[in-house]
């Protein structure tokens, strides 16, 4: 176990290092594959079919072995995140025997919010109360809520969460409540804790409540309620002129602990509550989340200028009370944490159900993939559950002689009015104009992953970053429950990963001598997702295609060449599947995540493929889309019960539907053929053909079942099935 031993100055540290045992299976098995795959290039490169044979057999088999080729080395890319995974383990006890509250360093936390319909004000307020609730001295936690909609529905929601987090705050305290979202608290159907009287858990919910029928009355009126407590001279901000795309910088310390001094119910200090919507014009770029994310480092630096920054999404809440106290054995570890730039947690959901049809569960990501990006020393910047130093994100490089004031920002004390004029001045719309704000200092612009961009330039700054995957998970969020959502997004984020491996900002280019090989690899990984859609496409229509045909293109069942397709996919997916049920998936997890993963290439990143090199060619430009996070509740009953959701007419269901009714079709015609003309022995040449056209088929049998046999509104629109049947038509024609 690596850094358990006592570090400098006979102290002990503050986190420990273990790889796993299992490492010398895993390269045992990866020897087997490579083997594998060289027989199958050998065997391509050997095997194309003379040009007089067959037009199609001809230009088949040249497709497959560039098809085999690209499979192959994307596989060697992958070894990265297999090949050299961590563990870390935390010392808290250590911490707090180490540091007392009065020592430990303030930690200023974003909550970033873009549109109030899109995500509901009690959704992002749900997330602001939980990370209010840390277990962590209330005067060193200072929280931000970036409203980039400048609407006044949130402010009101904010305003109200600071009376109710009075009560919420020391209830979580009192009770060691986790989450410490109100909201999952109470959907889980919270229960009395011993040391909590049904009385007060009543109390309690009853305030919840009240809270949520006052915000969701604004909400749905628009219009705040002309009461006394609504006198906020927050308020006056807002007029007739206030749009969402064209509004002044707005910032307001809501609870404050020096002139507006607030407690909780108990007598405790609160935390720092600031509102801030950037200014806003239509003429002006704002950079999305990069420019929120800029705009609150700088007015944090002036309000509390703290020197860990922690950053969630509005929907994703913080469910581990003692987060911040994990993180800081990282950063506070004398001997080892000198050189740490940012703490990543992963990202988890918990509206995702049992054998979720999506595959939306992450856990092998979790348990194996992040792992090992932690092991070659730079987990990937996700955009949220964060906690960075505040100098990574100023652009500060790392040199062995950095020494980190942990103490700054305690004393400021300066009047909250003067505090909050001097902060608008920062998020002006034209502040950042020729400075180094969105280039080298701060998030990174100019591409739909500024995070993952902005935490590979601060490794090559010379920082590290730490991956930290605690047994009660660190927050939790909500994944898209809709295949229309799921593969949107998907599509922004594998166009998003392309840019910058095509960009001077590639891992290989950017971070050659800076970063390791494997790391280099382990970003490219996600890089070449859209790349790699070409040859997956390719292997789903055309061997299908000659099937249909009678053109075979793989070896006959009983040549020995059969061999290493047949071990090279069996061993490929057992291994998969092993991983996966270890990693605490289902096996139909992990089935119904075979299915995404064939949707998302055939589909997302087949269309970011084309999107971003046509963008490069100056044929199209990408376009940032906002993955919704409202579901509806039919939708929703449908998801629980296994069903996809298909829904609205898009391009992509016509893309899944003509691969799924191109196979069908393949698949009965072509045994059709074979039985008829050949009987059961001709199927031979073609067998390792039909079996591909047959998981094809079985691995779309949701698709079916919205084609043929539902009737629901999430079923698919028959426009999209008449597209896809023109589309396999003329694909059938190609085979005659």
């Amino acid at each position: 176990m690596a850094g358990s031993s006592v570090s400098g100055g006979g102290r002990p540290p503050l986190f420990a290092t273990e790889k796993p045992k299992r490492v010398l299976a895993y390269r045992l098995y990866a020897g087997t594959i490579f083997a594998g795959i060289l027989l199958i290039w050998f065997y391509r490169a050997t095997h194309i079919p003379e040009r007089g044979d067959s037009s199609l057999g001809w230009r088949a088999g040249l497709g497959l072995l560039v098809a085999e080729l690209l499979f192959g080395l994307y596989w060697v890319l992958t070894l990265s995140v297999r090949w050299n995974p961590v563990r870390r383990t935390t010392f808290k006890d250590r911490l707090s025997e180490r540091y007392d509250d009065d020592q430990l360093p303030g930690v200023d936390i974003f909550v970033c919010t873009a549109d109030p319909a899109l995500e509901p004000p009690m959704l992002v307020i749900s997330t602001v109360l939980s990370v209010m609730a840390y277990d962590y001295p209330p005067e060193k936690l200072n929280i931000y809520l970036s409203d980039d909609a400048g609407s006044a529905v949130t402010f009101y929601a904010l305003h109200e969460a600071s009376e109710f987090a009075k009560h919420w705050i020391p209830f979580c305290k009192n009770y060691k409540v986790e989450p410490m979202s109100p909201a999952a608290y109470f959907a889980e159907g919270a229960t009395p804790h011993d040391a909590c009287s049904p009385q007060e858990l009543l109390r309690m919910k009853e305030l919840y409540k009240d809270l949520t029928d006052r915000v969701n009355s604004v909400v749905h009126s628009g219009k705040i309620p002309e009461v006394p407590e609504c006198n906020h001279r927050g308020f006056s901000v807002w007029n007739e002129t206030i749009t969402s795309g064209d509004h002044p910088s707005i910032v307001q310390i809501l609870i404050d602990r020096n002139k507006r001094k607030a407690v909780d119910v108990d007598g405790n200090a609160l935390p720092k509550l600031v509102y801030m919507a950037r200014e806003k014009r239509p003429q002006e770029q704002h950079h999305f989340k990069a420019g929120s994310l800029n705009a609150l480092i700088r007015v944090s630096s002036v309000i509390s200028s703290s020197p860990v920054i922690l950053n969630v999404d509005c929907d994703m809440y913080s469910n581990n009370s003692e987060s911040i106290r994990d993180a800081l054995c990282f950063f506070l570890d004398e001997e080892q944490g000198q050189d740490i730039g940012f703490v990543q947690y992963p990202q988890n959901f918990d509206n995702v159900v049992h054998n979720d049809i999506y595959g939306n569960p992450i856990n092998v990501v979790n348990e194996l993939d992040n792992t090992c990006l932690d092991g070659w020393g730079g987990m990937c910047y996700y955009g949220t559950g964060c906690f960075h130093r505040r100098e990574t994100l100023s652009g500060q490089i790392y040199s062995k002689d950095y020494k980190e004031d942990w103490a700054r920002g305690v004393g400021i004390a300066e009047n909250a009015d003067e505090l909050e004029e001097t902060s608008k001045s920062l998020v002006t719309c034209t502040y950042e104009h020729n400075t180094p704000w969105g280039i080298e200092k701060g998030v990174r612009y100019g591409c739909p992953l500024e995070d993952v961009i902005t935490g590979l330039q601060i490794q090559c700054r010379g920082w590290r970053s730490v991956y930290y995957n605690p047994a009660r998970k660190g927050f939790l969020g909500m994944a898209p429950t809709s295949l229309g959502q799921i593969l949107v997004q998907h599509k922004r984020w594998s166009e998003g990963f392309l840019q910058i491996s095509l960009s001077n900002y590639s891992p290989f280019l950017l971070g050659h001598g800076k970063i390791k090989l494997g790391l280099q690899m382990g970003y490219s990984v996600c890089g070449f997702w859209a790349l790699n859609s070409f040859p997956t496409f390719y292997y789903v229509i055309i061997p299908s295609l000659c099937f249909l045909s009678g053109v075979s293109v793989f070896p006959e069942i009983t040549s020995p060449w059969c061999i290493p397709f047949i071990y090279v996919v069996a061993a490929s997916y057992s291994w998969s599947l092993m991983e996966s049920l270890q990693c605490g998936d289902t096996a139909v997890e992990w089935w119904n995540a075979q299915r995404m993963w064939l949707m998302r290439r055939t589909t997302s990143y087949l269309l970011a493929a084309i999107d971003t090199i046509g963008g490069m060619l100056g044929v199209s430009e990408s376009g940032f889309e906002l993955t919704v996070k409202v579901d509806e509740s039919q939708a929703l009953e449908r998801y629980k019960k296994g069903k996809m959701e298909f829904g609205p007419i898009s391009g992509m269901f016509v893309i899944i539907t003509t691969i799924a009714l191109f196979n069908l079709v393949c698949l009965v015609l072509g045994l059709g053929r074979v039985v008829l003309r050949e009987g059961a022995a001709g199927l031979g040449p073609l067998f390792l053909q039909a079996v591909l056209c047959v998981a094809i088929v079985v691995i779309n049998a949701p698709v079916y079942e919205a084609l043929f046999i539902r009737r629901d509104s999430g079923s698919l629109p028959y426009f999209v099935t008449l597209v896809s049947l023109c589309f396999v038509s003329s694909l059938c024609l190609q085979a005659i």
